[in-house]
């Protein structure tokens, strides 16, 4: 019981003893708090940007459009139950717009065009990049739709006009399975075809410098019923945070959980993802090493004045009896102290510069990352105790004798 008590005594008397010292030197230790705080500040932000890059820089190349195309397997069209399989597989934290498309050819004044069905929200969600003259179509509006650039200028077509579309409706006669039909099936198909028209409006005129700009695009559910016909979609582009690993292992278990569809990553777009990212992380591992760097010597210097200051009462304890170790166990304990308080105010601006630069930069928010705090902190604990050995151990140099005649 008593070793005990004298234990703790020893150890109040020790962290007083400690905490007095840095007290009277406050005006030097700040410097080296504020050293060691920056450093902590740089390397907490760009620790958090560089865990959060993947994912806004994922999400910043997915405004270049979809990087999984997803094809049905054979002659065979995608269900809805394949899409939601979809979904569900990939899983909704990941997908930035998934959008099924279907074609189907419909005339314009007798001549042949093609209507591409789809999920607006998801296609837009998949194309941000897309210049849209006027405003993106909405599903609750059956009426009105996006031409593309190429049919605005051979049709004449201005925001706000309207024209009429012909078609062949099938009926109630499409597989809900997506097989093929078979022979009479289809003979019996051709005898339920109906020929409709119907109005519609133009919204927004599509501008892409590609093949989008040939399509007519309306929502799905409205070319279902329009063709008389169940959900059928010819593909559909996924729009996926992941890298190029990643989008291999969800095409692998997309090929093997779901025979009916056959995935496509576009490789372009996966491989430039990862040459960029890769180079910033690259440059933030730089960066660090340099900030860990320049924080060690700022603190090397503030303890080699700080033992030098302290030379005559280092000598005066160790002529009262001091052993070398109780005097070096002092200064580096002041290392330590120097280390939490500068690793703590650290982490704290590190997240707000991170926060910042995401705000900026990317234009979004990141989450606070609470393991940060005991990481950093140990961090700058082990790198004030490294860059304070060899101040310290000129301790070992200053002869009592010597200091204290002033010589």
């Amino acid at each position: 019981m008593e070793n005990k008590q004298r234990k703790g005594s020893r150890k109040t008397f020790y962290l007083k003893m400690v905490s007095g010292s840095l007290i009277r030197r406050a005006s030097r230790l700040i410097i080296a708090v504020l050293a060691i705080a920056i450093g902590a500040t740089i390397l907490s932000g760009l620790v958090t940007i560089y865990y959060d890059i993947p994912e806004q820089l994922g999400r910043e190349f997915r405004s270049y459009g979809a990087n999984l195309i997803v094809l049905p397997r054979g002659e065979a069209k995608i269900t809805r139950d394949s899409l939601k399989s979809l979904e569900n597989l990939i899983g909704a934290s990941k997908i930035v717009g998934m959008a099924p498309y279907r074609y189907q050819t419909v005339k314009i004044n007798e001549q042949p065009y093609i209507i591409a069905g789809t999920d607006l929200a998801q296609a837009q969600k998949n194309s941000p990049f897309w210049y849209i003259e006027g405003k993106w179509g909405d599903s609750n509006d059956t009426n009105s739709v996006m031409v593309g650039h190429e049919i605005a200028q051979t049709l004449n077509l201005k925001l706000g006009d309207t024209f009429m579309i012909q078609g062949v409706k099938y009926g109630e006669q499409a597989e809900a399975s997506g097989q093929n039909l078979s022979a009479i099936e289809n003979q019996k198909r051709d005898t339920a075809r109906q020929n409709f028209h119907k109005n519609l409006k133009v919204c927004g005129i599509v501008s892409t410098g590609g093949a989008e700009e040939g399509f007519i695009f309306v929502d799905v559910d409205m070319l279902d019923d329009l063709i008389g016909d169940i959900f059928r979609a010819d593909v559909i582009e996924c729009s996926v945070v992941a890298d190029a690993n990643e989008l291999s292992l969800i095409s692998n278990k997309i090929e093997k959980e779901i025979p009916a569809l056959q995935p496509r990553a576009v490789r372009r777009l996966t491989q430039s993802q990862d040459i960029v990212l890769g180079k910033l992380q690259a440059l933030v591992l730089l960066v660090t090493v340099v900030v860990l760097i320049i924080t060690m010597i700022s603190v090397y210097t503030t303890m080699m004045a700080m033992v030098a200051e302290r030379k005559r009462e280092i000598a005066l304890k160790k002529a009262l009896g001091a052993e070398n170790k109780l005097v070096m166990s002092e200064l580096l304990g002041e290392g330590v102290l120097l280390g939490v308080i500068g690793g703590a105010v650290g982490v704290f601006l590190g997240f707000e510069f991170a926060l910042r630069v995401s705000l900026n930069v990317f234009g979004r928010g990141i989450n606070f990352q609470w393991i940060l705090i005991p990481i950093t902190i140990a961090v700058f604990v082990a790198i004030t105790v490294a860059a304070s050995i060899i101040p310290v151990r000129k301790v070992m140099d200053i002869h009592p004798a010597i200091v204290l005649k002033g010589e």
